[in-house]
């Protein structure tokens, strides 16, 4: 179960230089395929170029409502809980109210983590991917209304994407009833994305990195006729993948928190970002490679009124940053104090930090320490946050 630790700085990699492409570019656009025993074709649908968004996040209402604290003891601090030793965990993932959660390696190991840390194994696709360069298991849903489906983001042996369904028996996955639902070929081993995560739409979103290299290398940043570098909507049921909002570097992680998601975009070599934006919107323009942060990158001026704003930029170098590690919304009970704020981190600065919908940043490093390479984070069935690093899984508590 365990693997040999890749850098992984290169991990969501945000240094200037950056590793050769392993294959040569996708022509034009990715293949979106479904498949039930055999592939079929399905539909691929850009978003209209007409589309304009904001210049600035500031116009997203929060949709969290805060809850009291009036009943709680006064919060003295936070503090790690060390909840399991394990190569390189991608995600802890749970639905509201579910009695244990899923917790993934990138090696493709899925078990259950409960009260009593891991349990048993759920899936095994180690044979179905590979843990060169960014590559791997990157993200993983259950569907919010079936405790019988399952769902994956891998990267296949080729290293290029992979979108499917399992069938899911109490916590145990069946590999053989895999149905693949996406395909996106990748021209390189890095800028992968990762995440997938069910939306109040009830589609799957998922986020595709520009396809690798430095500085969009590819041209998938301003091209509206592929997958990559954007958020695409998956419709599970009919097989459909829509560019739904697009233009980012590699969106490692976001969280979709009613109709907001926040985007932990990895920036190239001077400022990463985090944005926030309505879910609900087809057309949303991230800036990447026109932008890097709020910072024009490969075009000066870059302004548009078609260009949305991070809501904030964290600065290369700022506490040890590197590459910018999204997050969850906290909606838990034990830090009611953190509720609605992202919780963020850096691969290199391995520093715990949150934003405010109305970009407002706090800085917790000093009760929690730094905890080195972090990597992603998680949710329990109770809505608590788990920060993951290359080899642990910790638990963020209250001290009180």
């Amino acid at each position: 179960m365990l693997v040999a630790l890749v850098i992984f700085a290169v991990a969501t990699a945000a240094c200037a230089e950056e590793p050769s492409p392993t294959s040569t570019p996708p022509s034009t656009g990715a293949t979106a395929t479904t498949t039930s025993g055999s592939a079929s074709s399905s539909s691929f649908s850009a978003p209209t170029t007409g589309a304009t968004t904001d210049t600035t996040a500031g116009s997203v209402p929060s949709t969290t409502t805060p809850v009291t604290t009036s009943s709680l003891p006064e919060l003295q601090g936070l503090e790690y809980a060390s909840v399991a030793e394990v190569s390189f965990p991608i995600l802890v993932t749970a639905r509201p109210g579910d009695p244990f959660a899923l917790a993934a390696t990138r090696a493709g190991v899925v078990m259950v983590l409960d009260e009593a840390g891991l349990g048993d194994e759920v899936l095994d696709i180690s044979s179905r991917t590979t843990v060169d360069g960014e590559r791997g298991l990157l993200g993983l849903a259950r569907h919010p209304d079936d405790d019988a489906r399952l769902f994956l983001h891998y990267t296949d042996d080729a290293g290029d994407t992979v979108v499917s369904e399992m069938a899911l028996e109490g916590a145990k996955a069946d590999p053989g009833s895999e149905r693949v639902l996406l395909t996106v070929d990748q021209p390189a081993g890095n800028h992968n994305g990762g995440m997938i995560q069910f939306g109040p739409d009830g589609a799957l979103y998922l986020g595709l990195g520009d396809g690798g290299g430095a500085g969009d290398r590819y041209g998938n940043g301003q091209n509206l006729d592929t997958l990559l570098g954007g958020l695409v909507r998956i419709d599970v049921e009919g097989g459909e993948a829509t560019l739904w909002q697009y233009w980012l570097r590699n969106p490692w992680r976001f969280w979709i928190d009613d109709d907001l998601i926040w985007i932990a975009d990895v920036g190239q070599g001077a400022y990463e970002e985090i944005d926030l934006a309505d879910v609900t919107r087809q057309g949303i323009n991230f800036g990447w490679p026109l932008m890097e942060g709020a910072h024009c990158y490969s075009v000066d001026p870059c302004e548009g009124d078609d260009l949305t704003m991070p809501l904030i930029e964290i600065e290369r170098g700022d506490g040890g940053s590197c590459a910018v590690t999204g997050g969850v919304v906290y909606s838990g009970s034990a830090i009611a104090e953190l509720e609605g704020r992202f919780l963020f981190s850096d691969y290199c600065g391995g520093y715990l930090r949150s934003v405010g919908p109305d970009g407002s940043v706090a800085d917790h490093t000093d009760e929690v320490g730094t905890v080195g390479q972090v990597v992603s984070f998680g949710v329990d069935g109770a809505g608590e946050v788990y920060v993951l690093t290359t080899d642990r899984i910790l638990r963020l508590d209250p001290l009180r």
